[in-house]
Formats: C-alpha cells, structure tokens, sequence
C-alpha cells in the first residue's frame, strides 16, 4: 500500500489536485455516479443551446476542483484529435442543404451540425470527467470503485497500472540508452522497424517477468486475490446536497430537450 501511495502522490503533482477543493469534500462515489450520469444527460441531449450549457457546466465544475486551464485544455485538444477526422467528415457524408463544395463533395449545414454536435458532446463529457474523476486520488478511485462493487479485477488492475508504469517507463528509457549506445538511430528503414520491435517484445518479456515476481512476493505476504480496504466510506449532508444539486440541473437539461422544438 506504501508504493500505491507514493504513486498516488506523484499523480497529484501532476494533475495539480492536491490543493484543497470543494469536490474533494464529495464522497468519491458520488463524484464518479455524477460522472456516469452527466456523460449519459449529455449524449442524449440534442439542442445546441442546452449543449452550450452542458460545457459550461462542465468548466465550471473543472474550475471547483482547481484544475490548471492550461494542460487541462491541452488534455481535451489530445482528445479531440482522436474525433478531428470524424467531424471533418461528417459535413461532407450526411446529405442536405450544400455550402460548398472541395474537390466535387459538397459540405453541409446538417453534416456541420452534426458535427458542432459531437464536439459540443465530447468535450463537455471529457472536462466533467477530468474535474469530477481525473481530480480523484488514484487510491481514492479504486477505493471508490470497490465499495461501488465494481469488479475487482479492474479495481486491481488500475491500482497496480498506477504503481507501476513508472517502472515500466523505467525499464523503456534503459533500453532506448543501451540501443543508442550501441548506435541505433532511428529511421524509415527495416532495420529501425525490426529493432522497435525487439525493443516492444522485451518490454512484454520484461513486464511478465517483473509481474510474475510480484505475485510471488505478494504471496509470501499472505495475498490471497483481494486487497484489504482499511478506510471506510460515509455518505454526508454535503453529498446530499451535491446529488440533489446536480440532479436538479440534469432533469432541467431533460425537460428543456423534451419542450424544445425538434
């Protein structure tokens, strides 16, 4: 549990949430069941106005838990590069009114729409997520997802991801400093793609093995597939008015999307 902590720490340093905020005063549960609920209000909300509000909600809840603005958004452009050819495309695939045409394909309003849609989405979801989980201890997450009944295998495998990837990252820079030392440069030729994927598969060689000592390290220590929990978890009036607070705000998102015209 030593380790976990000092990961844990090292995780707060990144993020910036070891200031104290008022979300850290929520019940973890309740800030990953917020969560969970937001992301589902969101996506089946289709009214741009009401989108508009949703990330504002969600900027407001980043600036609650104190997270920096600046490699937060940088966190969120990361992820919109995984859905920038989605949206580029859609204005282009789904029929309707043109705007213009690139190359004989013509743009449209509803494509664009469409696309302003998804973004308005995914990017109020991503910032809730980073401000009600992202700011969560490591720890605290997996503790908050075991009493939650999540099943242990996951709880296991995020406590273990947190405690070890440094030691994987680790393990990754020595090879990369034996393979310069050794005068590897890298390239577009046959010996660069061999040579990254030795280098891949003695990562996994190494990584099994490492993790095969661990289990039997944890076994000598009387591990018997669970991980004890010492902490107790306790709902509060502070929760209480959280949940009632967030819930009044998403079914006032649900009734306006049920008034609004289609």
């Amino acid at each position: 549990m030593g380790h976990f902590v000092s990961a844990e720490r090292r995780a707060l340093r990144d993020t910036g949430a070891a200031r104290r905020t008022l979300l850290q005063g929520v019940d973890p549960r309740s800030r990953i069941l917020a969560a969970v609920l937001f992301a589902v209000v969101i996506v089946a909300l289709h009214d741009m106005a009401l989108l508009g509000i949703g990330l504002g909600a969600a900027l407001l809840m980043m600036l609650t838990a104190r997270l920096p603005a600046l490699p937060t958004l940088k966190r969120m452009a990361t992820m919109d590069t995984f859905i920038i050819f989605l949206i580029a495309m859609l204005p282009f695939t789904v029929p309707g009114d043109p705007i213009f045409t690139v190359f004989g394909f013509a743009a449209t309003w509803q494509g664009l729409w469409q696309a302003l849609e998804i973004a308005l989405k995914a990017n109020a979801i991503i910032l809730a997520l980073m401000a009600l989980v992202g700011s969560m201890e490591p720890v605290t997450l997996g503790h908050a997802l075991s009493r939650l009944r999540a099943p242990e295998g996951l709880v296991h495998l995020l406590m273990f991801t947190v405690r070890y990837v440094d030691v994987l990252r680790g393990e990754y820079l020595r090879l990369r400093q034996a393979m310069k030392a050794r005068g590897f440069r890298a390239g577009t030729n046959l010996h660069t793609f061999r040579s990254l994927g030795y280098l891949v598969g003695m990562m996994l060689v190494r990584a099994i093995e490492r993790s095969e000592r661990i289990l039997a390290a944890m076994k000598c220590r009387g591990f018997t597939g669970r991980l004890p929990l010492l902490d107790e978890l306790a709902f509060c009036r502070r929760d209480a008015v959280f949940a009632i607070g967030l819930l009044a705000f998403l079914a006032s998102l649900i009734a306006a999307q049920t008034v609004s015209p289609a």
